[in-house]
């Protein structure tokens, strides 16, 4: 449905050189009084406020009916630790090298400077939803020739013409400061996915850090073992040499040698590899040496704070994320609802056009035009767009309920995991004492001709499987620590890297 209110087309007030209290169009031939001008801007005003006022009552109103997820949070969690987490969680760990891979990766990788960019691009879209608030304005200028020959005389003629075209949507429904909020609301979502992202990129670079460290103190325990067994081998050649010993108990000890020194390669293959996902973590090529050889695995700090599980809710950068989509869902429902509405639009337009380009000014002509346009018959199109964003919005606000489960999740899972390890690593730790008691007892047994090799190779077995394994459980517990701390860290200030403003198309 089209309803239009505006001024007859040409009606314009002279300059100063027509004849005072006159109007005139393209064809000043047909002359307007100056009431009728005056007549016709009252009564586009007129209609303008009775549409408005006949309309208002039956405005469109949409929200969230609770800010609620509908999810009863835990008073507290099941431990509450005591020392401090920084914002920054990885300074916690009191690790210079990890400080200084952070420092790179946070500049460096490029999956997060892909999130800098989509950031970018999101404030930009919501600058540009906003511009719809304003009005716009736009200038014209044009100049044309054009030449005629007849009976062989050619004549020219030619005109200027400025213009200055203004146009407005008055938003009456709020629909475009809907448009611009849900825009606005997407950039911050951005800003805390781009947090999200970089706290993701953190926990990577900590657990690839402390592998890379668990493979190192691997092959130095392995290295070690080789030595041992080598000492022994010695030791099982001169008594075979002496008739204390078969030749299997030889062959035997010279397969685990072999077997050890196997491992140790393998071991060696995946700290390279570990090496690799580091550089490129950092946003560098992966045969790019990035740290330095560490085998050794710093000892644990005290547990984290934990706080609130109302305090991590607020304070989880991908928490306010999906609250920041879920209002954007309903800026879009109220969009939708005002589609269903009328929409006035406003437009003018001031030029002037002459032969000469001194003469541009003398006359000139002005329009204003406003046009009311609503929906009576669309298929029920704008119906099923509202029940659809309705359904949006449905989605997300389930979809942020979800997000806050799982964050709760992942901190008791990463508290009792600890708390777990911690035991299981004290079990660990009296097995390798009662192993090394007994290696040795054997040992010299199997010396003295009181026990056989195959004693001795089942304790050598148990031994050296508890120190690996031990250092294992180690890693696994730092593992455990980077998840707590990841999901009970919130955000902090990321500077965006210089090349971001450097990107550009070279032919």
């Amino acid at each position: 449905m089209l309803f239009r209110f505006f001024l007859p087309s040409g009606v314009s007030r002279l300059s100063s050189k027509s004849s005072p209290g006159q109007f005139a169009g393209p064809d000043s031939r047909y002359p307007v009084p100056d009431p009728y001008f005056r007549r016709l801007c009252s009564q586009l005003l007129c209609w303008c406020a009775v549409v408005f006022f006949l309309l208002a009552g039956s405005g469109c109103t949409t929200g969230l009916s609770g800010s609620s997820s509908q999810i009863e949070l835990p008073a507290r969690f099941s431990s509450e630790g005591g020392a401090p987490l920084p914002d920054q969680w990885w300074q916690a760990l009191g690790d210079e090298v990890l400080d200084d891979l952070m420092d790179r990766a946070l500049t460096g990788n490029l999956n997060l400077k892909i999130a800098w960019a989509r950031l970018n691009q999101a404030q930009a879209q919501a600058r540009i939803s906003g511009a719809g608030i304003f009005p716009s304005l736009e200038g014209q200028a044009g100049l044309s020739r054009s030449w005629l020959h007849e009976s062989g005389r050619t004549d020219e003629n030619g005109s200027y013409r400025l213009a200055l075209l203004a146009s407005y949507e008055v938003d009456l429904w709020g629909r475009i400061r809907s448009q611009r909020d849900a825009a606005l609301l997407d950039a911050t979502a951005g800003q805390q996915e781009l947090q999200a992202a970089a706290l993701t990129l953190s926990a990577q670079v900590a657990t690839t850090w402390y592998q890379l460290i668990e493979q190192n103190g691997q092959a130095r325990i392995l290295e070690q073992q080789i030595q041992t067994n080598t000492q022994l081998l010695e030791l099982i050649r001169l008594k075979v040499r002496t008739g204390q010993a078969g030749i299997a108990d030889l062959l035997q000890q010279q397969q685990l040698i072999q077997t050890s020194r196997g491992e140790l390669a393998r071991l060696r293959s995946r700290a390279q590899v570990l090496g690799h996902q580091l550089a490129v973590l950092l946003g560098l090529p992966p045969d790019r040496p990035v740290a330095p050889g560490v085998d050794s695995l710093p000892a644990l700090p005290l547990l984290p704070e934990t706080g609130l599980p109302a305090e991590l809710v607020q304070r989880r950068p991908d928490i306010r994320a999906a609250w920041a989509r879920l209002q954007a869902a309903d800026q879009r429902l109220s969009v939708a609802a005002a589609e269903r509405f009328p929409r006035l639009s406003l437009s003018g337009q001031l030029g002037s056009e002459a032969e000469n380009i001194g003469d541009l000014f003398d006359n000139w002509l002005a329009t204003l035009a406003g046009n009311l346009i609503g929906p009576i018959i669309d298929g029920g199109r704008r119906r099923a767009e509202m029940a659809r964003t309705q359904a949006v919005v449905a989605e997300e606000l389930h979809s942020y309920g979800q997000i806050v489960l799982n964050a709760l999740t992942e901190v008791e899972d990463a508290l009792v995991r600890e708390r777990q390890q911690l035991l299981y690593i004290e079990k660990l730790e009296r097995q390798q004492l009662l192993a090394e008691q007994a290696i040795e007892r054997i040992r010299d047994r199997y010396i003295n001709g009181g026990e056989d090799y195959q004693r001795v190779l089942t304790a050598q077995l148990s031994l050296q499987g508890v120190q690996r394994n031990r250092l294992t459980a180690q890693r696994e517990l730092y593992e455990f620590r980077i998840q707590l701390c990841r999901a009970l860290a919130g955000s902090w200030e990321l500077e965006p890297s210089a090349s971001l403003n450097r990107v550009g198309l070279r032919s």
